[in-house]
């Protein structure tokens, strides 16, 4: 008996390994058994020795691939390819039987993919089934295989990343289409509906000739692209979107978009509704590694076959409509920074910081997820979802809360739409943001179009408003469309009026010269300031009398004029300083409060500004006067003109308005374009009859001050205590009257400083930039 067990165990021991093929053939006959045996078909799969086999086969493979050389394929995996053993599996796991089997056979895919590094989506015995198994996958909320569903698709996501063209075979039709692989023409007839019965007969794809495949795409329509008779047949579509009107999980809330395109996309969407928040995220992961594969034919489908720009925009639009209808502008301007992938929270401690914040975090999340899809996108997907945000959610949802009467509503909403504005990243985003406030025009404006593009002036027209907070938060809204890298901004808003530089008066050639000749180092009929009457009385002595301009004020030259004909800095830099009378001055008076911190914030606002003008096709230097259409009526533009209007009620307007304006300005002037820099900067430009420009609009200010600046009792040292209490040196005591202009003089002062210093800096930037 002994005996009997000794030879046993020898000849285990001593027998020969079988050889690879042969053992992976044993595991799969063990499987294929298993269902020709067993009559109990309610055991788990784990009860069984499938798993085991499973793992064994998978492990075969990879030693057989790691004992080849690259890219040659062993006789284990010619099995696995020629008997459709995934195909079975498919099978198998649709079935569900045993129970258990379709996480097993997912799982099986899933590391048969990653692990094995030749490609092998690219065989029909391969991505036919990865095809139909990706159709299985979202059907059923919270799964028992959910966490294996979205590890499959993502490492289908991943193999098409790295392969992109192979997407060309995920593209689901519903008659035949023809794809170009690597230059050659393939009948596609493989992308049937995958609904149809297996017939078993081998499909794979070959080369075919010319005209062999009616209406067969050709290939400057693009890899991928169907014929005529391509028509998609989506039957998981209204299955897919009944799921979507399931509840949402307030954990995963801002994941709740379905999308519709290749079957991968249709499936990746149904986890944006599950309740565990990292299965969403892979999903939409997944969702973003498709919208940024190169092909053309992926694209359009996409974008066109699919429900994704819908529903995209949908969910955007569902969020924006839960925000409550009245919402303090702080709140707005000052939550978190939010991202897609990161929104925990805790439902408690956000509504006790401001009703509305959930909702808020949960639309900026979404807003942003859609912001970062755009931006990974092949670029005509790009557009297109671009454009499906303009058109169904801004149109349609934005515009009408931008065009209502109730000042709470235009408040909240302008707010909001500021808050957009700021996190948008996206260039194609961005553009069509820009397009929906302002239009897409580029050509110069008058007076009678200024209500041509209704929101455009209705935006302009609140910079405006009788409300205080309306205005700001407008002005708001403007200033961080100037710091925005979009072109057109700038082009429509301001630089259009100013093309044809008819600001400038029309003298013939004679007279011109003769104005452009310096004298004593000024223009002879440039306004001497010292000689001006508006400032005869009041300001003497022209020169600051706080030494900090002394120390950064370029020394004196005996040129006059650059041979470009730019007036000398030092002139432009006094003028702006000496605007103000001495009598109205105060910052001299406090520690810290010099021109010299202006010019640290104007060269490093400048910096940032040339990095974002230094891709546009901006000139270097005005358009030659001679070229220039001067006869043209001049209209500076409805933006501009209400800036200019603000500018002119400095005096008599809050101080939080007078802020914002200035503001405005200060950073259209830092733009280093020539026309808006000498429109804005040059107060020695000689103006058209009937034109105002900047500097002009500032000596009328300052002429209407020195009017009212005598009827103040005591003036200067209400000035200086209204500028401490400003600057919170002094605790606010009993009221001061006329507190308002006082206010005002001091913004005026301040803002005078910082175009002095943007011009110092301006000047000597292209000073030094020129050979």
């Amino acid at each position: 008996m002994f005996r009997l067990f000794r030879s046993v165990i020898d000849g285990f021991i001593l027998a020969p390994s079988l050889p690879l093929q042969e053992d992976f053939v044993y595991h799969w006959k063990a499987i294929t058994h298993y269902y020709i045996e067993t009559s109990d078909d309610k055991a788990p799969v784990t009860d069984t020795n499938i798993p085991s086999h499973l793992e064994q086969m998978l492990d075969i493979l990879i030693q057989e691939e790691g004992e080849r050389e690259s890219g040659e394929t062993g006789p284990c995996m010619e099995y696995l390819l020629h008997h459709k053993i995934l195909e079975t599996l498919y099978t198998l796991g649709k079935a569900d039987c045993p129970p258990g089997m379709k996480q097993m056979v997912l799982s099986f895919y899933t590391r048969l993919l990653g692990r094995i590094r030749q490609p092998l989506l690219p065989h029909i015995n391969v991505h036919r089934p990865v095809q139909k198994l990706i159709r299985l996958c979202g059907e059923v909320l919270a799964a028992p295989t959910e966490n294996e569903e979205i590890q499959f698709l993502c490492i289908v996501c991943a193999k098409l990343k790295q392969d992109p063209y192979l997407v060309n075979f995920f593209l689901e039709v519903g008659r035949c289409m023809c794809v170009y692989l690597n230059g050659l023409q393939f009948k596609n007839i493989y992308t049937k509906d995958l609904s149809s019965p297996d017939t078993g007969q081998p499909q794979s794809p070959g080369p075919v000739q010319d005209g062999s495949v009616s209406n067969a795409s050709s290939p400057t329509e693009g890899a991928g692209s169907p014929s005529n008779n391509s028509g998609s047949n989506y039957n998981l579509v209204s299955s897919l979107l009944n799921l979507t009107k399931s509840p949402v999980s307030p954990v995963v809330m801002v994941m709740g978009c379905p999308v519709g395109g290749m079957v991968m996309v249709k499936s990746d969407v149904c986890f944006a509704f599950s309740q565990d928040g990292r299965i969403v995220v892979k999903a939409c992961e997944g969702l973003m590694l498709l919208v940024s594969l190169p092909e053309a034919a992926a694209a359009k489908s996409l974008t066109e076959s699919t429900e994704l720009c819908q529903l995209l925009t949908e969910r955007l639009a569902a969020f924006y409509q839960a925000l409550p209808q009245s919402m303090d502008p702080l709140d707005i301007e000052t939550v978190e920074s939010v991202n897609w992938g990161l929104d925990v929270y805790n439902l408690k401690e956000d509504a006790a910081v401001f009703t509305g914040k959930r909702a808020l975090i949960s639309f900026l999340s979404w807003l942003d997820y859609c912001d970062q899809l755009i931006k990974e996108a092949q670029k005509t997907a790009a557009a297109a979802l671009a454009r499906a945000v303009r058109e169904r959610f801004f149109v349609a949802v934005m515009e009408p809360q931008l065009m209502q009467t109730s000042e709470v509503g235009i408040l909240t909403s302008t707010a909001l739409l500021n808050r957009i504005i700021r996190q948008v990243t996206s260039e194609a985003l961005l553009q069509e943001t820009v397009y929906f406030l302002l239009g897409e025009e580029v050509g110069p404006e008058t007076p009678t179009g200024i209500s041509q593009i209704p929101l455009r002036h209705r935006l302009i027209e609140h910079c405006d408003h009788l409300s205080d907070e309306i205005s700001i938060m407008t002005l708001r809204l403007f200033e961080q469309l100037l710091q925005k890298p979009c072109q057109h901004v700038l082009q429509n808003l301001v630089l259009r009026s100013l093309d044809e530089r008819n600001y400038m008066e029309n003298k013939p050639q004679e007279e011109r010269e003769e104005r452009e000749h310096m004298e004593n180092g000024q223009p002879h009929d440039a306004v001497d300031l010292e000689e001006d009457p508006l400032f005869s009385d009041l300001s003497p002595d022209p020169k600051l009398p706080s030494p900090d301009w002394l120390s950064c004020s370029p020394p004196q030259s005996t040129e006059h004029s650059k041979p470009d004909g730019k007036t000398e800095v030092h002139k432009i830099v006094n003028s702006f300083l000496c605007l103000v009378p001495d009598e109205a001055k105060s910052s001299y008076q406090v520690e810290g409060t010099g021109y010299d911190t202006y010019l640290r914030d104007a060269h490093r606002q400048f910096r940032d500004y040339c990095g974002i003008c230094q891709r546009w096709d901006w000139r270097s230097s005005p358009k030659p006067i001679e070229k220039c259409n001067l006869d043209s009526p001049f209209f500076e533009g409805h933006f501009l003109k209400v800036l200019f209007d603000r500018m002119g009620r400095i005096l008599d307007q809050p101080y939080d308005v007078n802020l914002q304006v200035t503001s405005v300005l200060s950073k259209l002037s830092l733009l280093p374009h020539p026309h808006l820099h000498e429109y804005l900067l040059d107060p020695y430009i000689n103006l058209a009859p009937g034109c105002r420009s900047l500097f002009s609009v500032i000596v009328r200010v300052v002429g209407d001050l020195m009017l009212r600046i005598h009827r103040i009792p005591e003036f200067t040292p209400k000035l200086l205590l209204v500028r401490k209490r400003l600057l919170g040196l002094e605790p606010e005591g009993l009221s001061i009257d006329h507190v308002t202009l006082l206010e005002g003089v001091i913004v005026l002062e301040e803002f005078c400083k910082e175009l002095a210093a943007i011009a110092f800096v301006k000047f000597h930037a292209s000073a030094s930039t020129s050979p």
